[in-house]
């Protein structure tokens, strides 16, 4: 009897995505406190700049959140996130940041994997129910 692996998978996901979400919503905070000590070179620039990756975190916790709940739904996003994250990667590493960059690149390839091993979750319809099909 083979191994079901699809809740490893989705606990993967939801985990690497809550962990990508924390750190987003962190950078967010990172530069308003940047801001708010006199580092900011253009107030709005670093205001608007936060609040882009803040979106990005909250985002990525609304489709954790679907990962946890069972949802059938985060599969998709997560696989364009973890593909959007490749070349973000690449830059790092073609650049001077080579270790975050190949860090980058592994949660990308890690995340992505998990959520396509992730089968969508069981549904049972019961008698009666709209989606219900007769044979």
């Amino acid at each position: 009897m083979p191994v079901d692996s699809t809740p490893a998978a989705r606990r993967l996901a939801a985990m690497s995505l809550g962990a990508q979400a924390l750190i987003l919503v962190g950078f967010a905070v990172f530069y308003i406190y940047e801001l708010s000590i006199g580092e900011g070179s253009d107030a709005v620039r670093v205001v608007m700049s936060a609040l882009v990756i803040a979106l990005g975190g909250i985002g990525l916790a609304v489709v954790t959140r679907g990962w946890v709940r069972g949802s059938w739904w985060p599969r998709t996003p997560t696989i364009v996130w973890s593909l959007l994250l490749l070349p973000v990667g690449w830059g790092l590493i073609q650049g001077t940041k080579t270790f975050v960059g190949w860090l980058v690149v592994g949660v990308a390839l890690v995340t992505a994997l998990a959520a396509v091993a992730a089968k969508e979750p069981e549904t049972v319809v019961e008698p009666g129910e709209p989606g219900e099909t007769s044979v």
